[in-house]
């Protein structure tokens, strides 16, 4: 176990958007909350899964909605709470602690926020090891466990609780709800028991944030490429070096949806690669050639910076290196790949890791 500070998150929210592949929402707003929550409340524990207890309840919270929407929409800061706490009212027992559902972006932080104002320990996993669009696309899933009941919180104070016959129910009945609420929406959802999160989460996923994070920093101060200390750092792969030739990005239901299109600079001169996107990247193509697909992480980032970017930031002109990483083992099973492989969205071509 070990603490969790305001400095700590700023390293953990540059680490997160790099595993968010370009979804899982800007995380600026969630980082402010996440450090103004710990200044009053406390540092936060961080606890490795081998310290939870079996018999402890265990439920992660989450931003839900089209991330392009939270440029202009903002939280009133105690929707995450409201979400969180409905679920321990209506379970009738105490969380012993919180977690990200996903380690992307915005949602790999907001819940230090929760966790500092109830005063309990965040665990280091997630359901993901990444960013995905659909609630049921977790690991958790994999593992049967049950995204309800689903408690859910807007800005405007309405409150839902949700009990669906699966996991694709509870996507469909939240999605559908988020709307009029205006697109966003808080939800704390998956409750697990400690035991259970030990075999279906994603372990050291906020670690691994951080460490991705803290590698483009300290690389900045030690005056070396931020781009090789982060590939470094998470066993990544350059797979091209281009500029944004054309990017359509378009709001469908709570989905940001379209394709990026990038023409090779430097050593990539006279390729081109498209990248397609429903929140985060899914495949990465150069003509007919697929160069890497989801489960496996896509990631932008600033040419010269190596900070990561997210799809709805991306205009044309951007300079960017796209990176790829790869996913967490779990994803590579059968039934990992049919839950959050290339067919998941559509796509004919098998995944072949990178």
């Amino acid at each position: 176990m070990r603490k969790i500070t305001t400095q700590d998150l700023e390293a953990i929210a540059i680490g997160s958007t790099v595993l968010g592949t370009g979804g899982g929402g800007d995380p600026y707003i969630g980082k402010l909350m996440a450090q103004n929550a710990i200044e009053q409340f406390g540092e936060v524990p961080l606890l490795d899964p081998e310290e939870v207890p079996d018999d402890t309840l265990i439920v992660p919270v989450a931003a839900f909605g089209a991330p392009v929407i939270l440029l202009e929409k903002l939280f009133n800061g105690k929707e995450a709470l409201a979400a969180f706490e409905m679920m321990e009212k209506y379970l009738g027992e105490k969380i012993f602690a919180t977690m990200p559902a996903e380690a992307g972006g915005l949602n790999g932080v907001i819940p230090f926020a929760v966790a500092a104002e109830k005063n309990i320990p965040i665990i280091d996993a997630d359901g993901m090891g990444r960013a995905y669009p659909r609630l049921e696309m977790v690991t958790f899933t994999l593992y049967d466990i049950p995204a309800s009941p689903i408690t859910q919180a807007d800005e405007k104070g309405n409150r839902s609780i949700y009990h669906t016959i699966n996991n694709v129910w509870g996507e469909t009945m939240v999605g559908s709800t988020v709307i009029p609420m205006g697109g966003s929406c808080f939800i704390a959802c998956y409750p697990m028991s400690g035991k259970q999160m030990k075999e279906a989460a994603v372990r050291n996923v906020i670690s691994k944030a951080q460490k991705l994070g803290l590698a483009i920093g300290e690389a900045k101060q030690k005056g070396i490429s931020p781009l090789n200390n982060l590939l470094s750092a998470g066993d990544g792969k350059l797979i091209f070096k281009g500029k944004i030739i054309d990017v359509n990005v378009q709001t469908d239901g709570r989905w940001n949806k379209g394709i990026c299109r990038l023409e090779g600079l430097e050593g990539y001169a006279g390729q081109q690669m498209q990248l397609d996107f429903q929140n985060e990247f899914l495949i990465a193509t150069s003509g007919e050639k697929v160069i890497a697909s989801v489960p496996d992480l896509i990631t932008v980032l600033d040419l010269e910076t190596a900070e990561p970017l997210t799809i709805e930031s991306l205009q044309y002109g951007y300079r960017l290196n796209v990176i790829a990483m790869p996913c967490d083992e779990k994803w590579k099973s059968k039934a990992g790949i049919a839950l959050g492989g290339p067919s998941a969205f559509g796509y004919d071509s098998p995944y072949v890791p990178i």
